[in-house]
């Protein structure tokens, strides 16, 4: 008898290779344990035996089962393995080069953003950027801006809940964790942890409560700069705007001085351009960005000696230079994700 029970191990193990579908396993698994099968036949046996023998008996009956369980169990992983791959398809070796040629391109305003970047680099600035996170001291305190500004209001400036926490940043109870409205608390947070000289332009993303038009958009981008050493002067701020300009829009491009306003900027100017590379602008003065001195209350707030050091600071906005150069007339078209628009900046 326990040669029988072997004999039916045996062809289990012999006859497994032979099974590649669902159907076939469930026929070869009832030719052994099925209520006709083989090994079900056997243990019917057992009723037959002497009661001594019994015990010894089921144990090797069990002992079968158990090693044509483990036969099934194989059939049924590698059946599932090829239906598996199947699905799959083809191996695919991750070192071999893609087949699909066509690539992407960089998007408008970063295109803007690097070209703008590079200009200063080349004259020694460097890109320090911070987070869109913001204290109201980084955004408004420290850059002399008074409470009453109207920039500090709910209309202007989006405040986050007065017990969202930030972890790795304090605040003073009285201020407002906010999304930041421009990047010159970058030149803060800067400057609170260097010494003079510094020379540094921050690119980044900034938001404000704009109603969204052809000209207005609550999430835009800003490029900043930040100059302060000793005996900095309007002129060297006037050079490096027109080198500037020149490098952008071409060596026939003049610039302009308007006295303006700005709370850390004294005095402040807003900038123009006229240049007869702009299309439908050719010759005309347009507004580009904002820029002046950086006001002495600036200096106090962050550890700097106003009577020790001065600098000029200037911004502008990436959305905006890159509607004058492309002659973009609506601001909207950059985030709206359509290629026929982003394809025309693909270079081809």
């Amino acid at each position: 008898m326990e040669a029988e029970l072997q004999s039916l191990v045996q062809q289990a193990e012999a006859g497994q290779d032979s099974i590649s579908t669902w159907p076939e396993l469930a026929d070869f698994k009832a030719g052994f344990v099925g209520p006709n099968g083989s090994l079900t036949a056997a243990s019917k046996g057992i009723a037959k035996l002497p009661n001594e023998e019994k015990p010894v008996f089921g144990k090797k009956i069990n002992e079968v089962k158990q090693r044509l369980e483990k036969v099934f169990e194989s059939i049924r992983e590698r059946i599932e393995a090829t239906e598996l791959a199947d699905k799959l398809g083809p191996a695919v070796d991750p070192t071999l080069p893609v087949t699909d040629t066509e690539q992407g391109t960089e998007h408008p305003l970063t295109q803007v953003r690097d070209r703008i970047v590079g200009i200063f680099r080349k004259i020694g600035f460097t890109v320090v950027e911070g987070p869109e996170l913001e204290t109201e001291f980084f955004c408004f305190d420290a850059l002399n801006t008074p409470a009453s500004h109207p920039a500090r209001d709910m209309q202007d400036t989006y405040f986050l809940p007065d017990d969202f926490k930030l972890k790795g940043e304090k605040r003073r109870e009285d201020e407002s964790f906010i999304l930041r409205p421009h990047t010159s608390a970058v030149q803060i947070r800067t400057m609170t942890k260097r010494k003079p000289p510094v020379r540094i332009l921050s690119p980044g993303r900034c938001f404000r409560r704009d109603t969204v038009d052809a000209t207005h958009s609550a999430n835009f981008h800003q490029v900043e700069g930040l100059y302060v050493d000793s005996d900095v002067t309007i002129r060297d701020l006037k050079a490096l705007l027109d080198h500037f300009v020149r490098e952008l829009f071409g060596s026939d491009a003049k610039t302009r001085f308007r006295p303006s306003f700005f709370p850390f900027t004294e005095p402040s100017f807003e900038m123009d351009v006229q240049t007869s590379k702009l299309r439908k602008l050719s010759g005309k003065w347009i507004e580009i960005m904002g820029c002046g001195m950086v006001d002495p209350n600036v200096f106090g707030h962050v550890g700097y000696d106003p009577d020790e050091v001065s600098g000029y600071a200037f911004g502008m906005g990436i959305e905006r230079i890159a509607m004058i150069l492309h002659g973009i007339d609506d601001i909207r078209h950059f985030y709206q994700n359509d290629l026929r628009f982003l394809q025309q900046f693909t270079g081809d």
